[in-house]
């Protein structure tokens, strides 16, 4: 994902309420997520190969299980990070909780697993099955 780039703080506390005015990167608003079944079989993760080979595309396992990440940016996200159509956004951006986010601590740190490419889920694949090749 994105660097993150964090407006300073004015005086006065960060809330969720304010928060997202002080985050630059918009970052929440430049992917998507799926969750995956999580992989147990060959076929699965040769499935999990193809999907990571395309443009934008890695996969994670964190604590809640396994998900394609998708890296595009809403097309209603403004230039000034603001949401265009912020009130008739749809019902996901509404039930966003920005309690804790990208503005507090970068994604990835909760990543038990992330392929950002073929070669680093093969890699995985190789040391997971051993008759991986053959």
């Amino acid at each position: 994902m994105d660097s993150l780039t964090l407006k300073p703080a004015a005086a006065g506390e960060i809330t969720p309420e304010n928060k997202c005015s002080f985050c630059t990167g918009s970052i929440c608003c430049t992917y998507i997520t799926e969750e995956l079944a999580t992989p147990k079989a060959k076929s699965d993760f040769d499935h999990l190969l193809w999907q990571v080979s395309h443009d934008h595309i890695s996969i994670y396992k964190d604590e809640d299980g396994w998900f394609l990440l998708v890296e595009g940016k809403c097309t209603h996200l403004q230039a000034d990070g603001a949401c265009g159509i912020y009130d008739t956004r749809p019902q996901v951006c509404r039930d966003y909780d920005n309690d804790w986010c990208e503005y507090d601590e970068p994604a990835e740190k909760g990543f038990d697993l992330y392929f950002r490419n073929y070669d680093e889920l093969l890699a995985y694949c190789k040391r997971r099955f051993k008759r991986w090749g053959r």
